[in-house]
Order: C-alpha cells, then structure tokens, then sequence
C-alpha cells in the first residue's frame, strides 16, 4: 500500500438500503371471477320456478273455463286474454279497488318507514328508562297471532263509526314491531354514535339530527322496509274482507267477489289475479334498481 493510498480520506460508507417488505400473493386477487355452467343452469332453474305461477296465471287468463277443465291442461297462451281481463275488471270494479289499495298500501308504506325508523333510532342509539322493557313487549307483539287480534279490533272500529271506510284498514297497521326491531338492528351498525354526538356539539337539534344524519344513514334499509311493507299492505285479505264492502273494497276485497256464484269462471278469476298483480311488477321493475342498489350500498357501509 503506497503512501498516497494511506494519506487519502476514506468515504463514508452508506447503509443497506432496507429491503421491501414482501408482499404476500392472495390467490385469485385481481381475477375477476366467472360462473360456470352449473350455476347457470342453476340459476335458470330457480328463475323458471319462480315466474312459473305467473306465467300459468297468465295462461289461465287468456284461456276459456272450459278449456282450463280438459286434460292436459293448456301449456301456451289463448285468444281469449284482453276479453277475459276486461270482464274481471268490470265484475269486479277494479277501477275503484287499485285506487283504494293505492292509497292504503301508500299511506300504510309511508308511516310504517317513518315511524319504525324513529323508534328503531330511539332504541338503538338512544338511553332512556325501561328501553329494555319496551323493546321486548315491541318484540313480544310479533308472536301474538294476528287472528285472536281481529274481534277487539273490529268492535273498536265500530265504535269508532269507522266501519266500510278506508281508514280502518290504515290505522291498525300504521306502526310494525318487525319494522322497529329491524331498523333498530340496522341503525345499530351503520350509524356511528360519535356522528350523533358530533351533530350535538355543533348545535344541530333532535329534529334535524333525524333528518340530516339518521334519515340518510337509514336510507337502504328504508328502502327494504317500504318495499316489504307495500307487498304486504297490498296483497292483504283477511282484515281489509272483514272491514270493508264490496262498494269500497281494496283489491284483494273485489277479487273475492269474482269466485262467487254456482260456477265461477276459473280463466275470469285468474284474469283478475293477473291485474292485481301487475301494478306490483311494475313498481318493481321502476325501483327495482335503486332498491337493489341501496341493499348493496347498507351491505358496503356494514
């Protein structure tokens, strides 16, 4: 080693570098899954299975009585439907029965939202005494059958002069213990207490807490809930045929009327039971999207 060599200033050494951390290879991650034949043919048949009643409702309805009656029955579509669906609509009065149930099944969806979601708030995100309690006589009511319910009620609603009038089928069906019991669960999950507590500090009252933070944290699960609720109020017979008449019925109310007499017309009664349901098939392929779309938005949020 020269003289030179040892005289000259030694550079500072760098240190290593640290080595990235490894990442782990989740297997299929990136990879869009795709079906496989099974689950089409799955799929198909659970799908044929569920518009099979309509379908032959369908069938039924565009068919004579008499043709409904032979062996084997008939398997594709008749001439006989817009006859058969114009006769059910005016044996029935179906004109004053779909806006009837309109109004019940509307009213009936509206209040069921707003008021279990209210409760379902309080329960959930609010302490008051005896909360326990409440909720488990709230929870206790969906075990009573609804039928030892139908007496007392009737005889409440005729002291009350309310009989043959829409308001009785509305009123005893306003508020659900199942629609309070499932936005309470709801609400529990997707509904951070510190954003209600955040609410407060900056001022924000009781009333508009609800409606700016609750309403729209609550919002998919509104949306189920009016959807179940509106079916239910819709397809509901046995309190609407003992409340009301035929000359202020609901839709299920002026069904009844067309399987009375010595034969009735089996093609005319499935003609009706189609017009009943159509105003539900077209409800659900109007919203059909923003529901499913706000169920998976609460599934992301949960």
């Amino acid at each position: 080693m020269t003289t030179s060599e040892l005289t000259r200033p030694r550079e500072p050494q760098r240190a290593p570098e640290p080595k990235a951390p490894r990442r782990r290879r989740v297997m299929g991650a990136g990879k869009q899954m795709h079906a496989g034949p099974l689950t089409y043919v799955v799929l198909t048949v659970f799908a044929v299975g569920s518009l099979a009643p309509l379908l032959w409702t369908a069938i039924a309805a565009s068919r004579t009585s008499q043709r409904l009656a032979e062996a084997p029955p008939p398997l594709w579509f008749g001439g006989n439907l817009f006859k058969n669906l114009e006769t059910a609509w005016d044996q029935a009065g179906l004109g004053t029965a779909m806006l009837n149930t309109t109004l019940v099944a509307g009213t009936i969806t509206i209040g069921t939202v707003l008021f279990s979601t209210l409760a379902g708030f309080a329960f959930a995100k609010l302490r008051f005494r005896f909360s326990s309690v409440l909720l488990l006589l709230t929870i206790g009511t969906m075990m009573i059958p609804p039928q030892l319910a139908v007496v007392p009620l009737y005889l409440w609603m005729s002291d009350l002069n309310w009989s043959n009038q829409l308001q009785t089928v509305i009123l005893p069906t306003l508020v659900s213990a199942f629609g309070t019991f499932f936005m309470r669960q709801y609400l529990i999950q997707a509904l951070p207490s510190e954003l209600i507590e955040a609410a407060r500090v900056d001022g924000a009252s009781s009333l508009r807490i609800v409606w700016h933070v609750v309403f729209p944290a609550a919002r998919p699960a509104m949306a189920v809930l009016g959807l179940l609720t509106f079916v239910m109020a819709w397809n509901d017979f046995l309190w609407p045929i003992l409340a009301l008449n035929q000359q202020n019925p609901t839709v299920q109310v002026a069904l009844n009327a067309l399987g009375t007499g010595y034969i009735p017309d089996q093609s005319v009664i499935m003609a009706g039971a189609l017009l009943g349901t159509l105003p539900l098939l077209i409800a659900f392929l109007l919203f059909g999207k923003q529901i499913v779309g706000g169920i998976m938005q609460g599934a992301i949020k949960g």
